[in-house]
């Protein structure tokens, strides 16, 4: 069996937005308290932030965190996370039924989010608040001293704004879970007239608007179609989330999860220019994926009325780490569209990293992520891929291959992100430029092979981790490389000057 892969630097899909390496921190589980805030623990420093879990974030190149939720910010009173910490009030959250202490607020977040090296994606209560509470949040982060909000951030320590530039005008809005949830055209207008009042405060601001949460809900397009015909010259993205899953036990069928991912993608890409050709409008409105990732083993979301219990703590092995990778492969194929994505979540909760108090755990996604955050830079490039298929139940007949790739031009340089599906037969894979030659190898690495089900844990912290590959030149100058049945494969090359 083997693999073609053709490559131009002239065909391009476009310019691939940082932003699209994102995270997210929600007040769920113990994903802020005991997982990035744990004060009086010997790894945390005087702010209470774990150093450790800083320190391995910092190794994803995370450049922005959405917070607070998220499910929980559809109840949430961000005053009540401001302010002297003995003053702030115990509060009883209803999306995960524990309790919120409110010890880690929004001057902690930002405060951990310059330590982290990271930006901050604020977003707002439209569920059971106001848009005047929005535009209040929005006043305490961004203005200068001079008025009320902005007095106050100031009289509590922080003299000088944040600016935080993107905002997520609530979550979810189209599922009954979530607290003030409404109709589509309800939801427009309250999203409507916050990122007007928004944007009167700060006109540098970039706003998200909810789109549908999952592509099973009888929603799905309907409520985008229509608070994008209400919204589209108020906001600059539509949000959409997905959580994958292998509960039928089908490796075939889940390794093929790449397909839908791209199926969704190329949804949103037509209802966009749909909505855009209607109005005739000159403006664009791109997609933020601000929730993806694989969660079906640990689903218990009742805290039952503690104070951080632990929560969806998914245990994660080596097939759900290839699904992650389809993720950003996609992202990369639609860099046109997609311009925004956030990780959720970060640590603990359906997370990349574990804790304990005397440490931490990397799980197995941890890994494609970190290799695609650092190396996909520059312009994604369009595949054209040769390959055989293979039977993925449902799915039908689907490529072996998964792959993407980015052009650097200010290091002149590729990288090549392909996926194994199958989980018999390493893939030899023959990589060709049609108008560049390759000088040289940069490094190739290599995460599978063998058994989709292992994954890491406390005593067997390395099972799964990524290894040197190989790669080399052939004759003619395309390259030649094997990924692992199943595995990823990433091979970096300099290409010689024009």
């Amino acid at each position: 069996m083997q693999a073609n892969l053709h490559l131009d630097t002239h065909y391009a899909v476009g310019n691939i937005d940082p932003r699209i390496f994102g995270g997210f921190l929600e007040h769920l589980g113990r994903a802020v308290y005991g997982g990035i805030y744990d004060p009086g623990n010997p790894l945390s420093d005087a702010q209470g932030f774990r150093r450790d879990v800083l320190e391995m974030l910092q190794a994803l190149n995370m450049p922005l965190i959405r917070y607070p939720g998220g499910n929980f910010v559809s109840g949430y009173d961000w005053t009540d996370g401001i302010g002297p910490r003995d003053k702030r009030p115990k509060r009883p959250d209803f999306a995960w039924k524990s309790i919120e202490t409110n010890q880690f607020g929004t001057d902690e977040f930002m405060a951990w989010c310059q330590q982290l090296g990271s930006t901050p994606l604020m977003a707002v209560n439209l569920g059971t608040g106001s848009t005047a509470e929005a535009a209040a949040l929005l006043e305490y982060c961004n203005l200068p001293r001079g008025t009320y909000w902005a007095d106050l951030r100031a009289s509590y320590g922080h003299a000088d704004p944040y600016g935080v530039k993107l905002w997520c005008l609530g979550n979810e809005m189209d599922s009954d879970w979530q607290a003030g949830h409404v109709p589509a055209d309800i939801y427009a207008q309250r999203a409507g007239q916050a990122a007007i009042m928004m944007k009167g405060l700060d006109p540098s601001i970039e706003t998200v608007v909810c789109g549908s949460c999952a592509y099973w809900m009888s929603t799905y397009m309907r409520w985008d179609l229509t608070v994008l015909d209400y919204c589209w010259e108020y906001v600059d993205y539509i949000s959409a989330h997905r959580y994958s899953q292998n509960r039928r036990g089908d490796s075939a069928w889940y390794l093929a999860e790449g397909v839908e991912i791209d199926r969704i993608l190329t949804d949103y890409a037509a209802l966009l220019n749909y909505v855009r050709a209607v109005k005739r409008s000159q403006k664009q409105v791109y997609l933020s994926f601000d929730e993806w990732n694989v969660w079906y083993k640990d689903v218990e979301q009742d805290g039952k009325g503690q104070v951080a219990p632990p929560l969806l703590e998914e245990i994660y092995n080596l097939e759900d780490a290839l699904v992650c990778a389809q993720y950003l492969n996609s992202f990369l194929r639609h860099a046109d569209v997609v311009k925004i994505a956030c990780l959720a979540q970060i640590v603990n909760v359906i997370a990349p990293i574990l804790t304990r108090p005397e440490g931490l755990l990397l799980q197995s996604i941890f890994y494609p992520f970190q290799y695609f955050s650092r190396y996909a830079r520059g312009r994604s490039l369009m595949p054209v891929i040769e390959c055989p298929t293979y039977e993925a139940g449902e799915r039908g007949p689907v490529a072996v291959l998964d792959a993407s790739a980015s052009y650097n031009e200010e290091t002149n340089s590729i990288a090549i992100f392909l996926v194994n599906r199958q989980q018999e037969g390493e893939l030899p894979v023959t990589i060709a430029l049609t108008d560049r030659t390759c000088q040289h190898i940069l490094g190739v690495d290599v995460l599978g092979g063998g058994d989709v089900k292992a994954a890491n844990s406390w005593e067997q912290p390395n099972r799964v981790k990524p290894m040197a590959g190989n790669a080399v030149l052939d004759d003619t100058g395309a390259l030649q490389t094997i990924v692992p049945a199943p595995g990823l494969t990433i091979v970096r090359v300099q290409l010689a000057e024009r």
